[in-house]
């Protein structure tokens, strides 16, 4: 069985890819109101994104608890597994790697866990989770699955347009980018996830230009292991078109965004991610 990549339901991989890559998801909690869901078991993206447009609070997120992530790396233990490599949603963003922390302390010795903070959200993750599946399926072992991890991490940009700033700003996640609440409510802000945060990346007017400056992102230079995100955006074809010309539509992996990132992204969020060669 060798080694095997644990989450969390932060990654926005679809179930093919997690079936595909044999990859163990553990779920966050969204939360309307006093309503509570887990996540994908108990809430489809579907779902989450049809309740968003009606409800008259804004969702929630809470974070798994360390049992939560226990009985996940019992579960991958029990099928096999000689070691655990446990990439999750930035620890800048959620106390949600600290779960996994205190899992990882209290397992069992003979399935070592690593825990890796992506520094990302969304397919930014998603990516470093498949890689680190792939090379485990070739044999490597967890020193060498998390070193490449942690560099490519470190070679990983991903950046977002969002439609509102409402959710970022009533979830507390808006970082460094406070500077757009005082746009007037025609800007649409362009944001970046950097070093785990998020940051201001720049202000545009209207929709076309807001995809215009992510497909500019993938131009600026040689890029690898592209993907592009979207919460229940209609136009995201759109963005498609305007990226294949740089990176062919076969190599594109699309990803959509969930509950966790669509609490705080909002509707209609739209984003690319990739990774920079080595120079």
């Amino acid at each position: 069985m060798g080694i095997r990549v644990v989450t969390d339901s932060a990654c926005d991989l679809s179930d093919e890819l997690i079936a595909e890559y044999g990859i163990e998801v553990v779920p966050l909690t969204i939360r309307f109101g006093s309503e509570e869901f887990v996540d994908r078991v108990e809430l489809s993206n579907a779902d989450f994104w049809r309740r968003m447009a009606s409800s008259p609070v804004l969702p929630e997120t809470a974070a798994p608890s360390a049992g939560a992530f226990e009985a996940a790396f019992q579960s991958v233990a029990e099928s096999g597994a000689t070691g655990i490599v446990c990439i999750n949603l930035s620890s800048k963003l959620s106390s949600t790697m600290q779960s996994a922390q205190i899992a990882a302390k209290a397992f069992s010795p003979d399935c070592p866990v690593e825990v890796v903070d992506s520094l990302s959200v969304s397919m930014g993750l998603g990516r470093l989770c498949m890689t680190a599946s792939q090379l485990a399926s070739e044999g490597a072992d967890l020193d060498a699955i998390v070193a490449e991890v942690i560099d490519q991490r470190d070679r990983t940009k991903l950046f977002g347009v969002l439609d509102t700033l409402d959710n970022l700003r009533k979830g507390g996640r808006i970082g460094n980018a406070r500077a757009l609440l005082g746009s007037v409510l025609s800007i649409k802000p362009v944001i970046e996830v950097r070093d785990g945060a998020v940051e201001e990346a720049g202000k545009v007017r209207t929709r076309s230009k807001a995809m215009r400056a992510l497909a500019d992102k993938v131009k600026e230079g040689p890029i690898e292991k592209l993907s592009v995100l979207q919460g229940d955006a209609p136009d995201v074809d759109e963005l498609l078109e305007m990226i294949e010309p740089i990176v062919p539509r076969s190599e594109i992996v699309v990803g959509q965004i969930g509950p966790v990132i669509g609490t705080h992204g909002g509707p209609r969020v739209l984003g690319v991610t990739f990774q920079h060669p080595h120079a």
